[in-house]
């Protein structure tokens, strides 16, 4: 997969990123460099987070019916395989946008990331979307006051320096498709799974 220029750093930093997340209840913008803690969000789901979730759902409704590893199209391409975190579950399979990875922006209705998780039959289906956006991006408009939000809900922070050296940047997961027992905006997803993942043959 070829990300240009622009792209490439981040891109290696989001892969770097997704291997090692952790989760936590969003109260500020997390840092997650370090691998290994589940924090449950054992709650009943506020209006505004219902909100986002369906907002999610109503921008991702066409990919509903998407079984193919080639995926959704529209700009999206499969990246890093299919991330899992082991005992902690999975993120699974990683269509990136990075069209809108470079727009330095967050918006609800354009996730950069359209997560799948991998079936035993072959295909895939959708669990979820990955909201990201690189930091100096986010923070070189002056109209950006703190970190990013979607309707009240705080990204979490890959902060840098880090073991990789690598740039920082924010994002957030929203498992609108597949439920998550330890929370709806919580990284690794234990009812997600890589086991079927069966990598495409390289072009």
């Amino acid at each position: 997969m070829q990300f240009g220029r622009f792209s490439r750093p981040l891109a290696q930093s989001v892969a770097a990123a997704l291997m090692l997340s952790t989760s936590a209840i969003p109260a500020r913008a997390q840092d997650h460099d370090h691998a290994g803690s589940v924090t449950s969000q054992a709650h009943k789901p506020t209006a505004r987070e219902n909100e986002l979730v369906q907002a999610v759902r109503d921008a991702t409704e066409r990919f509903k019916d998407v079984t193919s590893v080639a995926g959704p199209g529209e700009g999206y391409e499969l990246g890093f395989g299919c991330v899992s975190g082991g005992e902690f579950g999975a993120m699974g399979m990683h269509y990136i946008n990075m069209k809108l990875v470079g727009d330095k922006e967050i918006k609800a209705d354009e996730p950069e990331i359209i997560l799948f998780e991998p079936t035993r039959n072959g295909g895939i289906r959708i669990t979820g979307v990955d909201y990201l956006v690189d930091k100096e991006d986010w923070e070189s408009n002056p109209d950006h006051k703190g970190p990013p939000e979607l309707m009240g809900q705080l990204f979490h922070l890959f902060d840098s320096p880090n073991r990789f050296g690598l740039k920082p940047f924010y994002t957030l997961h929203v498992w609108a498709w597949k439920e998550n027992p330890n929370g709806t905006f919580v990284n690794w997803n234990p009812n997600v799974s890589c086991d079927a993942f069966n990598p495409p043959p390289v072009r």
